[in-house]
């Protein structure tokens, strides 16, 4: 069965879609596209999910125009699908009963930074990298950082994490407040820039990884961090997965304040020295990072050498120069595009789970070996020091049986990561690819997300088809 046969059916209304498109495009003018081109680029156009494009897609420049946008498809029952940069994986950008894209790149406005609080305000628009490029000469940094340069609405709205996700936590822990666009068309917000709230609800964390379903994010405040005085970083191979993920586990449990600390398996270093021009023996390896004053940095490393040493890694290179750890972490970043040097014009079946931390070598090390036993060539790669790594299955998308195979690994692994009480999804989020597995994962809580969902989208319009299913 394919991942294609498991989504959510939604109804298409074409008479309306097409009544809406003409009503925004009179409205908008050239803001309002239509053509298959840009339509298409704003259905999903990354891994195996089949692209679902919408009917039109409106460029918004400010929340009012957003607001206005949802308030016309509310009145003809038209689905709305927000759109940041596309860079999601699972299918959330896709419309399955067509309708409106709104696109909020043009929405890259940073309207205020509180040096003083540690915070901002922004568009939802804005990608990480045009924050922190503000934020250069402030001694401030934004810490989450998704391998895409993701905007930072979209982000909240999948609960995005990153490399540094093990000492800055995930966006859920980054966002204060949100201005959000309802399913009826009206305005609110939902926090605020106070550090703790008992005030009522709390509607950030709601609609942070909500995925557009329960509203449309239009800005966001933000916390921020100084930037540190010091940062020691490198890389340390391992004779194994499981020595690697062991010398993981230890690092954690023996609290040595890492602020990354990454999984290569041997196939994605090879791919890593293919496509980034790096040297690195091809073998599983660990990325690291460790922010803090001059003296913390050195101790920490020293800490980690040793914990290394007992189970076989080393030796180490460090990368003491700046440009050195931007190279790097550009090619941890890039690792996704370089996966496709090891099998060039294959199809990319990406997925992602997180388990605690204690069950990381084991989750991993079955993972290797279900690949193997299958005969797939796939990349393993993970911030491992929250538990969450990612594997890249490379396929032939016209060869049947080797797609069967390839989908029958993606359905094992999330149900090892949820039966070792996990999760799975850790930062991926679910869309229409993840949406078998919520039952297995959350039972009854599953029906407790169509009510809220049900209450605040009677009408099903904000981007349905997506996490829970509505018919």
């Amino acid at each position: 069965m394919s991942l294609t046969a498991l989504q959510a059916p939604v109804e298409r209304n074409e008479a309306n879609a097409a009544l809406v498109a003409d009503i925004l495009t009179q409205k908008f003018g050239e803001r309002c596209s239509r053509s298959q081109a840009v339509r298409e680029q704003h259905g999903h156009t990354t891994t195996w999910l089949p692209n679902q494009a919408p009917d039109a897609v409106v460029f918004a420049e400010s929340t009012e125009e957003v607001a206005d946008v949802v308030r016309i498809c509310a009145e003809h029952k038209v689905p709305v699908i927000p759109f940041g940069t596309g860079s999601s994986l699972e299918g959330h950008v896709n419309a399955p009963g067509g309708g409106i894209s709104i696109d909020v790149s043009r929405m890259n406005r940073i309207l205020a930074v509180n040096a003083e609080d540690l915070d901002c305000r922004i568009e939802a628009g804005v990608t990480r990298k045009e924050l922190n490029s503000y934020l250069r000469d402030t001694g401030l940094f934004f810490p989450i950082d998704p391998g895409a340069d993701a905007s930072l609405g979209g982000m909240a709205a999948t609960r995005a994490s990153g490399t540094n996700a093990v000492r800055y936590g995930t966006m859920k822990d980054a966002v204060l407040g949100l201005t959000v666009v309802t399913a009826s068309g009206e305005i609110i917000k939902t926090g605020g820039r106070a550090r703790k709230s008992s005030a009522g609800y709390d509607l950030t964390r709601l609609m942070v990884g909500s995925e557009g379903t329960l509203g449309v994010i239009t800005e966001l405040t933000v916390r921020l961090h100084g930037q540190p005085e010091a940062i020691s970083g490198g890389v340390c191979p391992f004779p194994t997965i499981e020595a690697a993920c062991q010398a993981v586990i230890a690092t954690i449990q023996c609290g040595i304040p890492v602020a990354r600390i990454e999984l290569l398996d041997e196939q994605q270093v090879k791919a890593c020295n293919i496509y980034s021009k790096l040297t690195l023996k091809e073998t599983p390896t660990l990325f690291l990072e460790f922010h803090g004053s001059e003296a913390g940095v050195k101790e920490q490393s020293e800490l980690f050498g040793a914990i290394a040493e007992e189970y076989g890694g080393g030796p180490f290179d460090w990368a003491t120069k700046a440009e050195d750890r931007t190279n790097l972490w550009t090619a941890r970043h890039d690792a996704y595009w370089a996966s496709f040097t090891l099998r060039p014009g294959s199809k990319g079946v990406a997925t992602d789970v997180c388990v605690p931390i204690s069950r990381l070598a084991e989750c991993v090390t079955e993972s290797k070996k279900d690949i193997e036993a299958q005969g797939l060539l796939a990349t393993v790669v993970g911030h491992v020091g929250d538990g969450n790594f990612h594997v890249l299955v490379l396929v032939d998308e016209e060869d049947d049986e080797e797609v069967a195979k390839a989908e029958g690994f993606v359905e094992r692994l999330n149900w090892r990561a949820i039966e070792m009480e996990g999760t799975c999804t850790g930062e991926h989020g679910v869309g229409q690819g993840k949406m078998k597995y919520l039952r297995k994962e959350h039972g009854g809580g599953v029906d407790m997300m169509a009510t809220i969902k049900r209450a605040l989208d009677p009408d099903n319009i904000l981007n349905p088809g997506k996490i829970v299913p509505m018919s």
